[in-house]
């Protein structure tokens, strides 16, 4: 194929403003700079150029092909407007920046890029294969769901050098390989470089057979795949094996019973030269099949350390002094895989004195990663200044908050994520991991993919990444949404949230709330609590659900899984202010059916059958909770299924089945007191049948 000459499209001759964009254009993240010109019709399609290709901006190419392809764009006429990818020592590309008066400068050689209008498309211009790449991935999204593409204007580099996403591979959920290599794709689209799968006894070991949960678990043939697959996206995985807390589940097999800090607890017991042979045998393995320049020992939440076999120890020493002395026995050990070492930094932070005196050698020789998943009015210096002063390499790990959540709580990961992210990049440090935990078991990684994205953007931009400018951008850039209804439907599940988060004060949408048995005397509790807001809560819900739908009839969506779980989130949502108000229901159903047993009055005891009947019926308020669970059940076992294997699924599936039968049950009971009237016109008490009282506020 042959570069047709450029032909600039008129552009002013000064220097770029950050951010003077069209209204139109959504682009996450958001470039540097970029202006926005006249759109062009593709809906004929449109002609991919790359002359001079190497095999890396080939694949560029047909990786943009292709996602315009699935769009509905066809590609490959010669005719068709043109988007070209080039490197900047070409002359096309010097004539064409020269022309529009753009300067490439030195922090944009590694990962940066220029995209210019050029005669009936855009010239896509990077130094590397990795900014011909991100040049790319903008190209994508300057195609609109109208299938315009906006012949922008536009300088860009990254403000972090690594931009990466943790992922919870141990509490629950394990992806299938498909799904992983889904993830590489859309993480690279989002201009991260780094994925980190976290691994406590998941990752299969040929030294330590015994670990890994058949079916549960990662194969090395199945992570050297992933790994290639993921180079091609510019994206490096760095595997993270927990190596001193988190190791419960290794430590639960009697083999590994001495290594325990604690009878079979998660804490390796420094003082056994066992815990180093196990972690260096593993690290091996690890550096044979992960390429990456670093390992992730984890090293967090140690906090069973000196209530054991080295208490002794900590009582004499310290708990500072104890664990960073075991830390540089473990990166001493590691040394000679050559590997920079990673590890999260919660523990030695709070001895900041400690750590500033720690060996040069031991400071060259690891990352320390600050996590903190909160917002912080008082802002996220103890993350990351003790590193800093240390002289230690730092990056920055924020959360996406969709820990033990029927839906992420994204109030708190915007405030967290933003705010953590800028002041790592002002404080000095290097990167960003967000991260993702499955702490119940439950997390369905379809509903993150919103923190996710906004992640990607704080890594990428420079400061304090808008958040409404993402949010006014994710339906159309992720799910090709023109209709504005999909970042409505995320905004709901927000002032879900926050109606929890600000009147409830002890949960936030989390999954305590949705599993409480609201008739047992915590689930009373909680509903007092709870009460005045469930209407108002199920209102943002099922205006959720409402958009969502809407948004579906009116345009063909893209990654239509993530909308599926967002639902599902809505109607778990829903189901916990339903449960509510039909537990207050019930109990003034059957106050009144107890009242009116004894009445002289006809129609004073007709209310009694009515009553029951209203609890227990066709249309019955028991029959309600038993089919929104079964529901949510259902939908909950397809969203699993789409990503992940079906190991650990019965543990989630066993809860709703539980649940349904314990409503099953309450139903069997008052069907049997519905029998007792017509028998004896009596009934058993509420207390009988486990009926809480009326609420007190409620009329009765």
């Amino acid at each position: 194929m042959h570069l047709h000459r450029l032909r600039l499209l008129p552009f002013a001759a000064c220097v770029l403003a950050p951010f003077a964009l069209s209204a139109q254009l959504a682009l996450i993240p958001m470039p540097r700079e970029v202006h926005d010109a006249a759109p062009i019709n593709v809906v004929n399609g449109v002609s991919i150029v790359c002359n001079q290709c190497d095999k890396e901006d080939s694949f560029a190419a047909d990786d943009l092909g292709k996602a315009l392809f699935e769009r509905g764009i066809s590609v490959a006429s010669t005719t068709a407007p043109q988007i070209a990818l080039m490197r900047t020592n070409s002359a096309e590309a010097k004539s064409a920046m020269s022309n529009a008066h753009i300067t490439w400068t030195a922090d944009m050689d590694a990962e940066g890029y220029v995209i210019l209008p050029a005669g009936n498309g855009i010239a896509v211009i990077g130094s590397t294969p990795s900014g011909v790449f991100y040049g790319a991935q903008t190209a994508k999204q300057l195609v609109d769901a109208n299938k315009m593409l906006h012949t922008a204007t536009i300088r860009d580099w990254p403000t972090l050098k690594i931009r990466g996403l943790d992922d919870d591979l141990s509490r629950g959920p394990v992806p299938t390989l498909d799904f992983q290599k889904k993830q590489i794709r859309i993480l690279a689209s989002f201009k991260l470089n780094v994925y980190s799968p976290y691994f406590e006894h998941t990752m299969q070991y040929a030294s330590q057979p015994l670990i890994a949960p058949p079916g549960g678990s990662i194969s090395a043939a199945d992570a050297r795949e992933l790994v290639a697959y993921a180079a091609k996206y510019h994206i490096t995985v760095i595997p993270e094996q927990e190596a001193f807390g988190h190791v419960h589940y290794l430590l639960n097999y009697e083999q590994y019973s001495p290594l325990s800090e604690t009878p079979h607890g998660q804490v390796m017991a420094p003082g056994q030269p066992g815990s180093l042979q196990l972690t260096k045998q593993m690290f091996i393995e690890l550096s044979q099949i992960y390429p990456s320049p670093y390992l992730h020992v984890g090293a967090d939440e140690t906090n069973e350390l000196g209530r054991g076999q080295t208490k002794a120890d900590v009582d004499t020493r310290g708990l500072g002094a104890v664990y960073l002395d075991y830390m540089q026995k473990i990166v001493a050990e590691l040394k000679p895989l050559n590997r920079k070492i990673l590890f999260w930094g919660d523990i030695a932070m709070h001895d900041p004195a400690l750590v500033k005196a720690l060996p040069q050698t031991f400071k060259d020789s690891v990352i320390a990663l600050g996590w903190e998943y909160n917002p912080q009015p008082k802002g996220f210096a103890p993350w990351i200044k003790p590193y800093i002063d240390a002289g230690i390499e730092c990056w920055v790990s924020p959360g996406v908050n969709n820990w033990s959540r029927v839906y992420p709580n994204n109030n708190m990961m915007f405030a967290n994520i933003q705010k953590f992210t800028a002041e790592g990049q002002q404080g000095g440090c290097t990167g960003q991991l967000n991260t993702i935990w499955n702490d119940d078991g439950e997390g369905l990684i379809n509903s993150d993919w919103y923190g996710i994205l906004y992640g990607a953007a704080a890594a990428w931009q420079q400061g304090e990444a808008p958040i409404p400018q993402f949010q006014s951008a994710y339906g159309a850039v992720f799910h090709g949404d023109a209709t504005g209804k999909i970042d409505e439907a995320q905004k709901e599940m927000m002032l879900a949230h926050a109606l929890l988060k600000d009147n409830f004060k002890q949960s936030d949408g989390s999954d305590l709330l949705f599993w409480v048995d609201p008739w047992s005397p915590d689930g009373q509790h909680l509903g007092d609590l709870i009460r005045p807001y469930t209407s108002e809560l199920r209102l943002h819900a099922e205006r959720a659900i409402v958009l969502v739908r809407q948004a579906r009839m009116t345009a063909n969506l893209r990654e239509t899984d993530a909308l599926d779980a967002l639902e599902l989130g809505a109607r778990r949502m829903d189901l916990i202010g339903l449960k509510f108000q039909v537990t207050d229901e019930i109990a003034n159903y059957y106050a009144l059916a107890s009242k009116n047993q004894t009445s002289k009055v006809k129609t004073d005891r007709s209310l009694v059958g009515s009553s029951l009947g209203a609890i227990n019926g066709v249309n019955g308020k028991l029959q309600d909770l038993r089919d929104g669970y079964s529901l949510t059940r259902d939908l909950y076992e397809q969203a699993w299924l789409k990503s992940y294997r079906p190991y650990w699924l019965h543990n989630n599936l066993a809860r709703y089945d539980l649940t349904t039968q314990l409503w099953l049950s309450r139903i069997d009971k008052v069907r049997s007191a519905q029998r007792q009237w017509t028998a004896t016109q009596t009934i058993p008490t509420a207390t009988e049948l486990g009926i809480p009282a009326p609420p007190v506020t409620a009329a009765h």
